[in-house]
């Protein structure tokens, strides 16, 4: 078996033809290269400097892993070079996609590039656990530093040492490495990595396409109402703050996948609250305009349709603005405004926030003043951030497979939505950063305050449904739990299978993952699992159930129920034009 695997990987004596063939393949990298250099040159300006990584200590638990390290790669070494003599362990089936291929255990040569990988990345990351004299935040930091270094090192991601991509190199005759690079230099022009074949996405023809009206513009956001499927609606109408960050079609994204679509479906009047992509002119909104926008939106809703109150959904950071509106109308006492409030994947005590802690220390929050001179933060820069988070899928995974292989891209629109980047307020989005994630003062009674209004979430009463992410990596399930500690209303805790955004966008009709339910009381998430209930499939109809036991009165669909045939005109066609600026 390993022999025909060589034969298959490593080359023969070239042949003259095959000699010219590899000149023009170096000739032409050579000229995309200059070409690309060039280009460089005539826009070069000043940019910011890279972020710079933690150093390791000197201690003596280092050198005792170091002396470790040493004795197993003499070890391994011993079971290549005498494989007769000492048998090398049995190995537990791996689930790492980038060690897939046969050749990483079959050819003697790769195994070992892949076993002495594996040992180098094992005892980088237990070294990080026996550093001393730093606190549990720094040694977080240094574990994420070391562990993006690690994934970075994988010899998957490196042609000499990726027998797939020798093998692609030999068969194509090199054409995977030019088009690979010109995948590289295209990313490198645009700074960003592309995930999606260009032009596969249209916003309005294949993607955000549930039918509706823009029926408000303000300076901050667009309102869209959508269009009523049933002859009756529930009088409660839902308002939904997706996060600002992104795109809000992420809830409405093919129509077999939108949780919009769905929910209309379901007999709700929806309307979705499309924020503004940062420019220069928002360099001056923080907090306080976002609570506004919100409370704007919902007073909006209630005088269009003649109603009392509204739900609302807040998904990630807008669900922890949501808290703190909810905060302020309790504080105001109009917090009969809001019927029932929804939390997709959101927290407001940021003490177990996990891996985006690590970049809001102040020297990572002064680097981020450097990036936005015109009050502006460029989304490139948040959504390489979120993209580190998972750099093994969603950065390395795509060098190999776009500047490696060659491959084309593909038509996936969660990855089109994800590299579909928004620009965010410089001066709201620092004081989110230390305010919320380092300093964690929304967890504190009246730490805060917005619109005048010291914030306390034990004041809030509102009926609230709280959704996490088994697998979220973003607002991990620990730090979501965390509400039921500060909210002082009734409240249902619901786990989904899954992570930050396939947890959430999870219709009932592609019967995926499982959610977990406990209607006894608990007073941590171990406790809740410990005796929760599993479901499979989408925890959706679970939502829609308990949106119904809050206000099941309907009401015909007509008149205001109507996008644009109520007090507001329409302005245009959803998705309308804030999500489209960029």
């Amino acid at each position: 078996m390993a022999s025909q695997t060589s034969d298959t990987v490593l080359p023969n004596t070239p042949t003259l033809e095959d000699m010219q063939r590899w000149t023009w393949v170096i000739g032409r990298a050579q000229q995309l290269m200059m070409e690309h250099g060039v280009e460089l040159a005539m826009k070069a300006g000043d940019g910011p400097a890279p972020t710079p990584m933690p150093a390791l200590m000197g201690t003596s638990a280092i050198a005792q892993a170091a002396t470790n390290f040493w004795s197993d790669s003499m070890k391994l070494w011993q079971r290549f070079l005498t494989p007769g003599e000492a048998a090398a362990p049995e190995e537990p089936k791996s689930k790492d996609r980038r060690f897939a291929a046969p050749e990483w255990r079959e050819h003697p040569l790769f195994d070992l590039i892949r076993q002495s990988y594996q040992l180098i990345a094992q005892h980088m990351l237990k070294s990080v656990d026996l550093v001393e004299g730093v606190d549990e935040a720094e040694k977080e930091r240094i574990r994420f530093a070391t562990r993006t270094v690690v994934d970075a090192m994988s010899p998957s991601n490196f042609a000499f040492t990726n027998p797939e991509v020798m093998k692609k190199t030999l068969e194509t005759g090199g054409e995977n490495l030019l088009k690979g690079l010109e995948h590289m230099l295209r990313d490198m022009r645009q700074g960003q990595l592309t995930h999606v074949r260009e032009g596969a996405f249209e916003l309005g023809r294949n993607l955000a396409t549930t039918p509706g009206k823009v029926v408000k513009r303000a300076p901050l956001y667009e309102l869209i109402q959508y269009s009523p499927t049933t002859d009756e609606v529930f009088e409660t109408p839902l308002v939904i703050f997706p996060p600002w960050i992104n795109r809000f079609y992420i809830l409405d994204l093919t129509p077999e996948k939108s949780f919009i679509r769905w929910a209309v479906d379901q007999g709700l009047t929806v309307f979705m609250v499309s924020w503004k992509s940062a420019d220069a002119s928002m360099k001056d909104v923080v907090w306080d305009d976002y609570v506004a926008a919100q409370i704007d939106a919902i007073d909006t809703i209630r005088e269009l349709l003649d109603v009392p109150s509204a739900h609302a959904i807040g998904y990630c950071v807008a669900g922890t603005t949501l808290a703190a509106t909810l905060a302020v109308l309790a504080g105001r006492g109009e917090a009969e405004k809001v019927k029932s409030a929804t939390f997709f994947t959101a927290q407001v005590d940021f003490e177990s926030a996990g891996e985006l802690k690590n970049f809001v220390d102040d020297e990572q929050l002064k680097l981020l003043e450097s990036l936005a001179p015109e009050g502006f933060f460029d989304g490139r820069y948040m959504a390489a951030t979120f993209n580190m988070l998972r750099g093994r899928d969603l950065i390395w995974n795509y060098v190999v497979g776009n500047y490696l292989l060659g491959q084309d891209y593909p038509a996936f629109d969660l990855l089109h939505w994800n590299g579909d980047t928004t620009n965010l307020p410089a001066k709201w989005h620092r004081s989110y950063l230390a305010d919320l994630y380092r300093d964690n003062k929304l967890a504190v009674p009246k730490a805060m305050t917005v619109l005048g209004v010291p914030l306390d979430l034990r004041h809030v009463t509102t009926p609230a449904y709280v959704q996490a992410g088994r697998e979220d990596h973003i607002a991990p399930p620990e730090s979501v739990w965390k509400i039921t500690d500060h909210f002082d209303g009734p409240l249902r805790f619901v786990l989904a299978g899954s992570g930050h955004i396939a947890g959430v966008v999870n219709p009932p009709s592609a019967g995926k993952y499982q959610y977990w339910t406990n209607e006894k009381p608990a007073d941590s998430l171990a406790e809740f699992t410990e005796g929760a209930t599993e479901h499979k499939g989408s925890w959706w109809p679970d939502w829609i159930g308990w949106i119904e036991r809050q206000s099941s009165e309907k009401v015909p669909a007509t008149g205001a129920r109507v996008p644009g045939e109520g007090k507001l005109p329409a302005i245009e066609d959803a998705p309308g034009s804030y999500v489209r600026a960029r």
